[in-house]
C-alpha cells in the first residue's frame, strides 16, 4: 500500500480550503481528535485577532492548531482550549491558515455561529481554570458512559 505525503502548506499556499482531523487534545473541548474535522483557510495573519484560531508553523517544528490569546503588532500569542500556558511571541510569518469552522458528527459549524463565539469568547477568558473544567468534563462523560453500559 503506497501512502501519499499531503502538504498542507503547499495547499493553503495555493489559496485552497483544507480539512484536517486534529491530533492530541490541545484544542478539547472544541476540537476532539476522531470526531471533528477543522475545516482551515489560507491566511497570512494580516487580520487576525483575539479569539480566532489559526495554524501556524512552531519555528522548524509541526504545525499548530491553537487559538489566539493576544497580538501585539505583528506578534502574536497562542494557547489551547486545554492548556493555560502561553506559547509566543510568534512572529506574523509563521501564520498558515485560519480556522472558519468544523464538523462534528455531520454537522458543520461555523466560527460566525452565535452559540460559538459566545462559547469561544468564555472559555478564552477561563483560561486560568480550563485545564481544571475539561478535567471536570471529562470525568463526567465517562461516569456517564460507564452508566449507560450497564
Amino acid at each position: 500500500m503506497k501512502t501519499e505525503r499531503i502538504e498542507i502548506e503547499k495547499l493553503l499556499s495555493e489559496g485552497k480550503t483544507i480539512q484536517l482531523s486534529p491530533i492530541g487534545y490541545s484544542m478539547y473541548p472544541l476540537l476532539v481528535p476522531g470526531r471533528d474535522m477543522a475545516r482551515i483557510v489560507p491566511s497570512d495573519g494580516v487580520k487576525l485577532r483575539r479569539g480566532d484560531v489559526a495554524l501556524y508553523r512552531r519555528e522548524g517544528s509541526i504545525l499548530v492548531l491553537h487559538r489566539i490569546w493576544k497580538r501585539e503588532g505583528d506578534e502574536f500569542y497562542f494557547v489551547g482550549d486545554n492548556q493555560k500556558e502561553i506559547e509566543g511571541p510568534l512572529p506574523i510569518r509563521q501564520i498558515r491558515g485560519k480556522l472558519i469552522g468544523f464538523e462534528r458528527r455531520g454537522a458543520y459549524i461555523s466560527v460566525k455561529n452565535p452559540a460559538y463565539r459566545l462559547i469561544s469568547a468564555l472559555w478564552l477568558r477561563l483560561r486560568p481554570v480550563r485545564p481544571l473544567i475539561s478535567g471536570c468534563i471529562h470525568g463526567i462523560k465517562i461516569r456517564f458512559r460507564k452508566k449507560r453500559r450497564c
